[in-house]
């Protein structure tokens, strides 16, 4: 593929297209935005469409999508796209299921376009510095704590409490794309997931892994957290005390800050997704949304008190 900028159209204009996707498109030189489609929001001084369907039809110079609609409705969008020829990145979480992607994953092989699952915590800039430190010694014990208010963060977006919503597995999952990516490979062995009266997805779950070496992990997620939000990766080590916190922007070890940098999570991504465009292939990885799979397979029902936004 040339090196001019790759036309891309983005699907599903709301919060996160607004706050991460369009101001990290604006400054990279690699793409060109071209269209929009979304039944509701419309971006700036392009054209925008209702449909991805009209999208298509009408901008058929369009390269590459970004599909941010909610994972209920990615796979159809994303197919349709892959069978026109068109490059793909997926908002995380990547499909509603496990096997959706993997149909993408051969769709995408059989059409020759890349498929991108964009887990945006891994590019925090404290990660590979974690995994690094990790990497370096023996891990006697982790945890993840990913505890945040749900009504600060996904105010009034009832998609995420219905059906293939994931409730508090929606911020969850970007601790476990962080912990598939820097701890050894890990299998739940039990999860408690906690349904509101009223709800169709869990508002918590706490869950205990297994390595194949017998390394305890454990998760514990929460949408009622009110303070200072918590996003944090712990680990007991023979080189010291480990804390990934904010999301996997700062880096402590025994107490001491020893990696911090701004955060750059969805410029990283587009570089990468430009990277794989340009080179043929596609980045699809599935253990975080495996794991989530296998919470709910394995998880215990309890049902919960209502909750109200």
């Amino acid at each position: 593929m040339s090196s001019n900028p790759i036309k891309l159209g983005i699907v599903g204009v709301g919060k996160i297209v607004r706050d991460q996707h369009l101001p990290a498109l604006a400054k990279d030189q690699d793409y060109r935005l071209v269209a929009a489609a979304s039944r509701h929001g419309k971006v700036e001084d392009i054209p925008n469409f209702p449909t991805i369907e009209a999208m298509l039809d009408s901008v058929p110079e369009l390269e590459a999508v970004s599909l941010c609609m909610p994972p209920q409705f990615r796979y159809d969008a994303a197919r349709l796209a892959l069978t026109a020829k068109k490059h793909v990145f997926l908002e995380k979480p990547p499909g509603a299921t496990v096997s959706e992607v993997e149909d993408l994953k051969t769709l995408a092989t059989a059409n020759g376009v890349c498929l991108f699952a964009s887990w945006h915590s891994r590019y925090a800039p404290a990660v590979e510095a974690a995994r690094a430190f990790l990497g370096s010694t023996t891990i006697r014990s982790a945890a993840i704590n990913w505890k945040e208010d749900v009504r600060r963060w996904h105010p009034n977006q009832e998609w995420i409490w219905a059906p293939g919503g994931f409730g508090v597995f929606d911020p969850g999952i970007n601790g476990l794309s962080i912990a598939t990516h820097i701890l050894p490979p890990m299998f739940i062995s039990s999860a408690e997931l906690d349904f509101p009266e009223n709800r169709a997805a869990p508002i918590a779950a706490h869950i205990a892994f297994r390595t194949s070496n017998g390394l305890p992990l454990t998760m514990e997620l929460d949408w009622r957290q009110t303070g200072p939000q918590s996003w944090d990766i712990l680990a007991d080590t023979e080189a010291g005390s480990m804390v990934l916190s904010g999301g996997g922007s700062k880096l402590a070890i025994d107490g001491r800050v020893v990696h911090e940098e701004p955060e750059a999570e969805y410029p990283m991504l587009y570089k990468r997704f430009a990277e794989i465009v340009r080179a043929g292939t596609s980045d699809v990885d599935l253990a975080p949304l495996q794991h989530v799979a296998d919470a709910f397979m394995l998880g215990k029902r309890n049902v919960v008190e209502a909750f109200f936004d």
